[in-house]
């Protein structure tokens, strides 16, 4: 062999040895990330909100992932809480997602039991309803004419499956039920004098729905996805539309069908500012509403989900629709809404050899209801009638449809860290900029975008 040749070999052997190290090195790694058998976290609840306060607790989840082959997407995931809010409410949740258990299929299930012996009940069809903050207010008990008492317990599965690519099928059914009545006198406060107890006094809400009751909700839809991530997209869409109804299988008299579409896109730009990332417009575009029978009031402010990946969602307000409303503040047989984002990574770093970044997301949100519930027994309240007399209206049933129907907005800001892309820490502070709707400084402390 010539010297030429064998310099070319050496050549030749001197760039291979190192590749061949690296594929060693990257093949190790790759042995040495992948999981198998169980692994589980535990982490403690430490979130505020102005709705419910502080709350305190734990949750974490378990993971199976046998051999590791479906790695890093496990075989089984089983998630869970318990914690309590400083307002009073008590949530229990344990839930299991497998997208391995039925072949082709995505199986999600869970349990939800949620304690609340202050719950928020505003009336129907804010703003046309008054409020008054300081009506009736004991701030000694913490409680208020709106105020009263709710618990609910839920089970249900969801399915999910391919169609075509990034196309899906949705469907599943829950099982609810609601216990509602007056909060505990031990607060010190007349039980007899809230909204609640008015519209039942007024027949607003009927006797067979004043203590709550049973439903069982069937829901089925399609799909359209393909973003990048799903905790935090920089690109891509998402959109559902589906109908979710409920028969009257208990014999009280109420069956509904509802129509529910949304509509999510995440669009990257093209600003070259900050190293940790460009840009996301993302903006979420949303309609519910009863085209069918009637809902109970105990069901009328729950905003139907196809695959419920959130342990309560509830609206028309707080962080779930319109950032910086009271939770349940306005509660209707329709609803149409909308959140427009910026969100901007302002800088990334690594610690532990785990990867973080720091982002801002500008908002603003709005909303309006498309469909007023119980407008004739709202008319009959006597200060509906004397608030519609005292702006000129001589048929308090349009007084009511066209204040019910006034648009809402609120602008707002919130901070994000992320820790691995995933697991997401969200302030958000927002202000509702029409009156007596949410405080003057609405302030979240919570997980994850909102969408």
């Amino acid at each position: 062999m010539t010297n030429k040749t064998n310099k070319i070999m050496g050549i030749i052997l001197s760039m291979m040895i190192p590749i061949a190290t690296f594929a060693q090195e990257a093949e190790s790694a790759g042995q040495k990330e992948m999981k198998t058998g169980w692994t589980l976290s535990a982490l403690p609840c430490a979130t505020y909100s102005t709705d419910m306060g502080f709350q305190y607790g734990a949750f974490g989840d378990v993971y199976y992932y046998g051999d590791g082959n479906t790695y890093p997407d496990p075989l089984h995931k089983i998630s869970w809480e318990v914690s309590h809010f400083t307002k009073g409410r008590t949530r229990f949740y344990l839930a299991y997602d497998s997208k391995y258990l039925i072949p082709k299929m995505r199986l999600t299930a869970s349990g939800t039991y949620i304690m609340d012996p202050l719950y928020n009940f505003y009336g129907f069809n804010a703003p046309a309803y008054p409020f008054n903050p300081d009506w009736n207010y004991n701030k000694d008990a913490g409680i208020s004419f709106y105020n009263m008492r709710r618990d609910l317990a839920r089970f249900q599965v969801d399915l999910r499956g391919k169609i075509a690519e990034h196309l899906h099928w949705g469907g599943g059914v829950s099982l609810w039920h609601f216990n509602a009545g007056d909060f505990d006198p031990k607060y010190g406060y007349d039980i007899n004098n809230t909204a609640y107890r008015d519209y039942i006094n007024s027949g607003v809400i009927r006797s067979n729905e004043a203590t709550g009751g049973n439903r069982i909700e069937l829901k089925a839809g399609i799909v359209f996805d393909n973003r990048d991530i799903e905790a935090a997209p920089n690109k891509g869409i998402w959109s559902e539309a589906y109908i979710n109804g409920s028969p009257d299988v208990f014999s009280d008299g109420y069956n509904y069908l509802q129509f529910c579409a949304r509509w999510r896109q995440y669009i990257s730009l093209p600003i070259h500012i900050f190293k940790a990332g460009d840009p996301v417009f993302a903006y979420h575009l949303a309609y519910q509403s009863t085209i069918a029978g009637e809902t109970p009031f105990f069901v009328k402010q729950n905003i139907a989900l196809l695959n419920m990946n959130t342990m309560v969602s509830e609206g028309f307000g707080s962080s779930n629709t319109i950032r910086g409303t009271y939770a349940n503040r306005i509660i209707a047989d329709g609803y149409a809404w909308g959140n427009f984002e910026l969100r901007i990574k302002l800088f990334k770093f690594n610690l532990f050899g785990q990867y973080f970044y720091f982002a801002t997301n500008s908002f603003f949100d709005a909303g309006i209801i498309t469909k007023p519930t119980r407008v004739d027994e709202m008319a009959r309240l006597p200060q509906m009638v004397a608030l519609a007399k005292s702006e000129g209206y001589s048929d308090t049933a349009q007084f009511i449809k066209d204040k019910a129907m006034v648009p809402l907005f609120t602008p707002g800001i919130g901070f994000k860290l992320a820790w691995n892309q995933n697991f997401i820490v969200s302030v958000e502070v927002a202000h509702n900029l029409n009156e007596n709707l949410g405080d003057p400084l609405w302030l979240n402390i919570g997980m994850n975008y909102s969408f």
